[in-house]
């Protein structure tokens, strides 16, 4: 059983890692400016590959997923003498901590990404079969439409599914909280769904248009 230190350790730790804005750190470390200034104004991968530097994206889209699994990962290592319903627990609130520190970050006046790219990290970190089956749905909805927010979407939804199928109902519900966060931070994206206006991939982008990450 966790401890309330263990338990404010995984919290408090996730949290702060999860609030790391990698996208503002590795454009201003490139003197690339602030992805707050372009596009939607987001901090996520997907907005700073409107700055035109698909390497900078590619930073930002590891360090937003690696810090989910980082947070997991330390959890996990400071409670691996522990059973793993113990274990499942610290690590499920780490990773969640984490999410919520990329959403609503405390340095950014919370103000923070959609959180698709720490959701899968978290999610490999804490069960990998249940990340992987995530990203493939991610992967194959993306292919078959051709709209990554939809992509994401369906993703998050099948997720918990995914992790109650293979008997993890922790992780269950560490996958159904980021879900529900994920549906209402995507609240714009999914009105452009329903609307037929959500942009496809490889499709021009206006530069008002809100990115999926």
């Amino acid at each position: 059983m966790l401890t309330p230190l263990q338990i404010g350790l995984a919290v408090g730790g996730g949290y702060l890692l999860g609030s790391i804005p990698f996208g503002i750190l590795v454009m201003r470390a490139a003197g690339a400016g602030d992805p707050r200034a372009i596009g939607s104004g987001n901090i996520g991968a997907t907005n700073v590959l409107r700055s035109g530097r698909k390497g900078l994206a590619l930073a930002t889209l590891l360090g937003d997923g690696g810090k989910g699994a980082l947070a997991v990962l330390i959890a996990w290592l400071t409670t691996r003498s522990a059973d793993l319903q113990t274990q499942a627990l610290a690590t499920s609130l780490a990773g969640g901590a984490a999410f919520l520190g990329h959403l609503f970050p405390i340095w950014l006046g919370f103000k923070g990404g959609k959180g698709v790219a720490t959701f899968f990290g978290t999610l490999l970190a804490a069960a990998w079969p249940i990340g992987l089956a995530a990203g493939a749905t991610w992967i194959a909805t993306a292919f078959l439409f051709r709209i990554s927010s939809l992509g994401a979407l369906v993703a998050a939804l099948l997720a918990p599914v995914y992790a109650l199928l293979t008997g993890r109902p922790i992780t269950a519900v560490l996958a159904a909280f980021m879900a529900v966060l994920i549906y209402i931070r995507h609240a714009a994206n999914i009105r452009r769904l329903l609307k037929g206006e959500e942009p496809r991939i490889g499709a021009k982008k206006k530069a008002a248009e809100n990115p999926s990450a």
